[in-house]
C-alpha cells in the first residue's frame, strides 16, 4: 500500500496528489508518467509526473476530476493508502541546450509542464511558459513557474487574469514579435495540442505535445494507447508519451478518446457521493460483475 502525503483540490476540478513511492521517486525523469488505482477494484489511471522529491520519496500529479475513474481518485483523503502505484513509466523529455523553449499548459498541463520547465532551466535554456484558463479561479501553480521560468504569461478565455485568449494566441503574438524558439511544448486537452500543432506546421516549429491516449497497462502489451505519428502506428505509453506535435494523425486520436465515452458516462451515473460504484442490478439478483 502506498501512503498517500496529500490529496488537496488546487482549483475546481483540479486536485494534487502526493505519494510516497521511493521506487518510482528516486528513478523518475521529466516528461514521464505514472499509472495508479484508488482502491482493489479501481481502474488503472496514467497521470503526469509533476514534480518528485528523491530525498523525501514522493512523486506528485495533478490531475483534471473529469470521469469516473478520477471522480473515486479525488474522494481519497490525505493520510490514506492506494494500492497500486507502478512508474516511472514513458520516456523522459529529451532535455539538451536549444536556446529558447517556449512550454504552453493548460489544465492538468500547466503541473505536468512543471519539471520539465525546470529541466530546461537548468540545462541553461530560456524559459518562457505561458499558462492557460478558461478564467482566473482555474489558474494554479502561477508563483512555481514564476520561480523557474524567465517570463511566465498567463491566458484566460474571459480575460479575467493575464491577457484574454488561449495560449498559442499568445505564441502567435511572440513569433510575430521576432522570437525565434528552439523548442515548444504543448501539454493539455487535445484542442490545445492540436491548434499548437497547426501553428507548428504553419511557422515550421519544433514542437512537442504529450499525448493522453487510452491507457490501460501502460508497458504496450493491451494497445489501447495506440495512437499514429509520422504515418506509422505508436504505442503513446512506450513510445511517448512526447510526440512531434506536427506529425500526430489529432483525428484519429480524438476518435478513439471518444470510444468509451458511452460506457464512461454509465459508469459515472452509478457513482454516489463517496465516490463507490453502485450496482446495476436490483436488490436480491446478485452482485454486480461488470
Amino acid at each position: 500500500m502506498y501512503e498517500i502525503v496529500e490529496r488537496r483540490q488546487l482549483v475546481p476540478d483540479h486536485h494534487v496528489l502526493t505519494i510516497h513511492a521511493p521506487h518510482v521517486a528516486n528513478k523518475v525523469q521529466p516528461g514521464q508518467f505514472v499509472i495508479l488505482r484508488s482502491d482493489e477494484e479501481g481502474e488503472r489511471i496514467p497521470l503526469s509526473v509533476a514534480d518528485f522529491d528523491r530525498e523525501a520519496g514522493t512523486v506528485t500529479s495533478v490531475f483534471l476530476e473529469a470521469g469516473a475513474a478520477t471522480m473515486k481518485l479525488a474522494r481519497l483523503e490525505t493520510g490514506g493508502t492506494i494500492p497500486t502505484y507502478m512508474g516511472p513509466l514513458g520516456k523522459a523529455s529529451e532535455v539538451e541546450p536549444c536556446g529558447t523553449v517556449v512550454l504552453m499548459g493548460g489544465c492538468y498541463g500547466i503541473g505536468a509542464l512543471y519539471p520539465i520547465a525546470r529541466a530546461h532551466r537548468a540545462a541553461g535554456n530560456r524559459v518562457i511558459s505561458i499558462l492557460e484558463a478558461h478564467t482566473q479561479w482555474l489558474l494554479y501553480w502561477t508563483e512555481r513557474h514564476q520561480a523557474i521560468a524567465d517570463e511566465v504569461y498567463v491566458m484566460t478565455s474571459d480575460g479575467t487574469a493575464g491577457e484574454r485568449g488561449l495560449s498559442f494566441d499568445k505564441l502567435t503574438a511572440l513569433l510575430d514579435g521576432g522570437l525565434a524558439p528552439g523548442l515548444v511544448y504543448a501539454i493539455g486537452c487535445t484542442f490545445l495540442m492540436s491548434s499548437a500543432a497547426k501553428l507548428a506546421e504553419e511557422r515550421d516549429l519544433n514542437l512537442k505535445v504529450a499525448l493522453n491516449t487510452v491507457m490501460v497497462d501502460g508497458t504496450g502489451m493491451c494497445g489501447g494507447c495506440r495512437c499514429s505519428a509520422g504515418g506509422e502506428p505508436k504505442f503513446a505509453c512506450v513510445d511517448g508519451p512526447e510526440f512531434d506535435g506536427r506529425a500526430v494523425d489529432w483525428e484519429g486520436l480524438m476518435a478513439r478518446r471518444r470510444a468509451y465515452r458511452p460506457q464512461e458516462l454509465a459508469t459515472m451515473r452509478r457513482l454516489d457521493s463517496s465516490g463507490k460504484l453502485a450496482s446495476s442490478k436490483p436488490a436480491g439478483k446478485g452482485p454486480h460483475h461488470g
